[in-house]
């Protein structure tokens, strides 16, 4: 079963996917403007006991690793919930669907998106995304992209401290399909080992009014590499990152 062929056709709010109706469900409101961004949602097997986590793909149209990633985490989610037992996961694996239809990195007004939030835009894509960000106060944001300028994964953080903790793991599992991006200056920003600590303005990120910030991550795949690794590559990345953030967890008592 094609994980994709029941979002596009499902449009209840909430709509039962595959075998585990009560741990992953497909959450969808009225399409604004003719724009529908999915939403799934994979649940913890206790209620309100969960890490929440929000993994955003798609957010330009052209870097399509994110998208098919993401649906291999779906398939990972409903397949095996005993493996993320103490999660509740988000995932948004196409946040600029105009874009995509297109095939560019721009929405169909002609705007990069990853540069539009949290100043006022009036992009409906940006309203509900933020909308979203804004009420389910994640504990962390992984955003995952792809740049035809690198040869190299590398990855941004922000937020909490953990997240240079968390990609570095990442980035480490990932090699086994990517070589990691070591330069020193990377899209423009001082690089050590493919993490970087600085950033754009208007990417997507936690609300600015957000008290306990999450840890933020953004993976990065080289763009011209093929695709089947660039996928491979970025859901290892991301399953990294959730586990050492259990164990991370885990340890904090102790310290």
């Amino acid at each position: 079963m094609n994980t994709f062929s029941s979002i596009h056709l499902a449009r209840s709010r909430h709509t039962p996917l595959r075998s585990e109706p009560s741990r992953l469900i497909l959450e969808s409101l009225p399409p604004e403007q003719g724009i529908y961004i999915p939403k799934i949602v994979s649940k913890p097997l206790k209620k309100g006991q969960g890490f929440k986590f929000g993994v955003f793909g798609g957010i330009h149209g052209d870097e399509e690793a994110g998208t098919l990633a993401i649906q291999e985490l779906i398939q990972w989610a409903a397949e095996k919930p005993e493996e993320l037992h103490d999660y509740e996961l988000h995932f948004f694996p196409i946040c600029n669907p105009t874009g995509r239809n297109l095939g560019i990195r721009y929405n169909q007004n002609g705007l990069d998106l990853n540069r539009e939030f949290w100043s006022g835009s009036i992009e409906p894509e940006i309203i509900y995304l933020e909308s979203e960000l804004r009420r389910e106060q994640y504990d962390g944001i992984i955003a995952l992209h792809a740049d035809d300028d690198s040869d190299g994964c590398y990855g941004f953080v922000r937020g909490a401290l953990l997240s240079e903790h968390l990609l570095e793991p990442a980035l480490k599992a990932a090699s086994d399909e990517l070589p990691r991006n070591v330069l020193p200056i990377i899209d423009g920003f001082l690089a050590s080992q493919g993490i970087i600590k600085e950033g754009y303005n208007g990417i997507l990120s936690a609300p600015p009014e957000q008290q306990v910030k999450p840890l933020e991550i953004v993976f990065e795949t080289p763009a011209l590499a093929p695709m089947y690794q660039q996928v491979n590559a970025t859901v290892v990345a991301v399953k990294t990152i959730l586990a050492e953030y259990r164990q991370l967890q885990a340890y904090a008592p102790n310290l």
